[in-house]
Parts: C-alpha cells; sequence; structure tokens
C-alpha cells in the first residue's frame, strides 16, 4: 500500500511559487554570465538564426577589410613611385637645359702664316660631327678662303690676325679635321693621323686628332652631362621596381598579372580593379642617350652633341611629365573610391553587429535589477511557507 505526504494547497501553492522563483533566478544568473538573452535556439528560434546570419555577414565584410586595406596601401606605394619619378624626371629636365646651356666652340689661331694653295684643294672637316667639305681654288687668298669657310661652318667662324697672314677660329661648333692637310693647309699645326675626335667617339677612325693650335670646349661637358642624364634613367627603372607593397607593383609595367583587383563584397561582384601603368623610363618613352644621334643617326654627334637632340629629349621628358600626372591623378581618383569603401564597409559592420547584439544581447542592468527583485521575492516565498505551516505546528504542541 502506497502512502504519501499530505501538503495543505497554501503549503503546495507556496512551494510552487518557490519553484518558479528559482527558475526565474537560475534565468537571470545565466543572462548575467553570458550577457546574452538568446543564448541558443531553445531560447528565440527566430532570433538566434536571424542574429547567427548577421554575424556570419559581418565577420565575411570584416575578412575583406584586410584586402580593401592592402589594397589601399598598394595604392599608396605606387602613388609615391610617381612623386619620385617626377622628381627624377624633373631632375633629367635640368640636366637636360645645363647641356643646353653649355656652349661649344673651337678656338684658335693658327700658328703659320696662310698659304694660297697652288692647286685646287679641298678641305674636309667635321662640324658637330656632320662630314662637311669646303673647296679651295687655286691661288684663293686668304680672304676668299675665309669666305668659304663661313659659309660651311657659319657666319664669323673665321677670321684673320691682326696682320692679316693668319687664319684665326672662334667657331660656334665643334670643329674637327677629318685629315692632317685639311689642317695645314689653313696653317693650323698638324694633329696625329686617325686617331679620332676629340670628344672621343673612337669609331671615327678617319678623324685626325685636333690640331695644338685649336681648343675645343663644351663638347666633354656635354657628354658628361649625357651619362648624367642615363644614370637617372636607371634610377627611375629601379624606383619603379622597387614601388611594390606586398607583392603588388602597378608602375612596374602593363599586364594583366600586375592589376590589382578590390573586392568590396564576399560574392566578388562589387569590386574595383586598378589598372597597372608603365612608369618606367622606357614606358614613359624616354631613351638612353648613346653616340649616335636621334636625327639623323649619324655616329659622333649623339652625347647631347647637337641641340636638336637635347630639345628632342626636352620634349619628351615634358610628355613623360604630363604622363607622370596623369596617372597619379587616376590613381589618386582609385585611392578615393577605395577608401570610401572601406569606410562604409567598417560602417556597416558596426550596424550588423549592433543589429546582432539586439537580438540576442541581455540588458545587464535590467538583469541585475531582477536578480535583486526575486532574490528578495523568493525570502518573501520562504516566509509565506512558513507562515503555512504554522497551523501543522499548532497540532503537534497538542500532541506533546
Amino acid at each position: 500500500m502506497s502512502s504519501s505526504v499530505t501538503l495543505t494547497a497554501a503549503t503546495r501553492q507556496n512551494l510552487l511559487s518557490l519553484q518558479d522563483t528559482a527558475a526565474l533566478t537560475a534565468t537571470t544568473q545565466n543572462r548575467l554570465s553570458t550577457g546574452l538573452k538568446v543564448s541558443s535556439a531553445l531560447d528565440n528560434p527566430v532570433n538566434f538564426f536571424t542574429a547567427q546570419s548577421l554575424s556570419q555577414r559581418s565577420g565575411d565584410l570584416g575578412n575583406l577589410l584586410d584586402g580593401i586595406s592592402n589594397g589601399i596601401q598598394a595604392i599608396q606605394a605606387a602613388n609615391q613611385g610617381i612623386t619620385s619619378i617626377q622628381k627624377l624626371v624633373d631632375q633629367a629636365k635640368s640636366v637636360a637645359n645645363q647641356a643646353l646651356s653649355t656652349q661649344i666652340t673651337t678656338t684658335g689661331t693658327a700658328s703659320s702664316a696662310y698659304v694660297a694653295p697652288t692647286g685646287a684643294a679641298t678641305l674636309n672637316l667635321y662640324i658637330n660631327g656632320a662630314a662637311t667639305t669646303v673647296s679651295l681654288a687655286t691661288g684663293d687668298t686668304i680672304d676668299q678662303t675665309l669666305t668659304k669657310l663661313n659659309t660651311a661652318v657659319g657666319a664669323g667662324s673665321f677670321t684673320k690676325s691682326t696682320d692679316g697672314t693668319k687664319v684665326v677660329m672662334n667657331a660656334s661648333a665643334d670643329v674637327e679635321f677629318k685629315d692632317t692637310p685639311s689642317q695645314t693647309a689653313l696653317g693650323f699645326a698638324a694633329g696625329t693621323a686617325n686617331s679620332g675626335p676629340s670628344y672621343g667617339t673612337s669609331t671615327l677612325t678617319t678623324m685626325a686628332s685636333q690640331s695644338s693650335d685649336l681648343s675645343v670646349s663644351g663638347v666633354s661637358a656635354r657628354a658628361t652631362l649625357a651619362s648624367q642624364y642615363n644614370s637617372l634613367l636607371t634610377q627611375i627603372d629601379q624606383l619603379a621596381g622597387d614601388s611594390s607593397f606586398n607583392g603588388t607593383n602597378l608602375i612596374n609595367g602593363k599586364s594583366d598579372n600586375n592589376n590589382l583587383t578590390i573586392n568590396f563584397n564576399p560574392k566578388g561582384n562589387s569590386n574595383l580593379q586598378v589598372t597597372a601603368t608603365d612608369e618606367t623610363s622606357s614606358g614613359l618613352g624616354l631613351t638612353a642617350i648613346t653616340s649616335t644621334s636621334a636625327k639623323t643617326s649619324a655616329i659622333g654627334q649623339g652625347n647631347f652633341l647637337l641641340n636638336a637632340d637635347i630639345n628632342t629629349t626636352l620634349n619628351k621628358l615634358t610628355t613623360a611629365s604630363s604622363q607622370l600626372r596623369t596617372d597619379a591623378s587616376t590613381f589618386g581618383s582609385n585611392l578615393s573610391v577605395v577608401q570610401n569603401r572601406q569606410d562604409f564597409t567598417k560602417n556597416l559592420v558596426n550596424v550588423l553587429d549592433t543589429g546582432s547584439s539586439n537580438l540576442t544581447a541581455a540588458d545587464l542592468n535590467q538583469e541585475a535589477a531582477n536578480s535583486q527583485a526575486l532574490s528578495t521575492r523568493q525570502s518573501l516565498g520562504i516566509s509565506a511557507l512558513s507562515l503555512a505551516n504554522t497551523a501543522q505546528q499548532g497540532i503537534l504542541q497538542l500532541l506533546r
């Protein structure tokens, strides 16, 4: 035969109230310890899975922020490279202008008096590397010879000494003699035959060395400046090659492999492609200065010897500067777009995290107040249960 404890209605009601209070206390304590009012799908399926979806999207966008940040740094590295290359181009302009302002002259007075030719003679000259001939007739006087020389070389290039017997050269050009007879025919001391020109282009082996009576200035200075110019082009190439970030170089050559794609959403259908440019010397249309003229392809007219070549170089440098400014503007526009998307993504991540938190996070202030209230309720429930048992305690006194 089974038996059970019989409780009064008041006692049973107070006991149920205490059990409810204990359950609420446990729930409140869990919320206080985890900070969540919805910690599993059992608490609130809709809020739980919605918050989970928002958090996942926030995480995906957060991962994209690393790629966006790297993209910004790659663009900034390219822009810094262009800025530095522009300085090198400006320096190259300065070198070219300095070469252009360096005057080339050939000056001197013949050591021997001019003697009229006894027969027809041809003077073989190189004027700034260009082959030139001057034909003298039998018995040409010094004045007649000077007229023919000035016609070939330039007005005022040749005059005669104060005593009227010697040829004086004051030419605004590099005047070289192809052979020693051409030198001695004018009274200049003979140079060593077949030794090449004074400015060092050894390819012209048929040219005699300069007469000891003559002095050439400006040619070697221009050649030195041409060497400096070539060195600057090398620096441009090296700088373009070093303007990379994390293996990405946007200014070292146009290639699909060098292009940069920055994704703005996990699907990849929202992105920006930054097209690589070529800011090397060849990409800017700049070529090294050699011993060959760009104007005539004649050996011996290079190394900034001709003003026309220097002006051509300056035009190329101006075009290069324009290209650098255009490319810098393009990169600046791309950088602005990427930075704007970076700020947008950061703010969107914050919105998603806030939305997720609003669905699952507990109000700790409210839960703390609930905990205090439940503690009080529990104390009152225990007191009420004690009062409900008072009648039974009276019967116990009678039994004693």
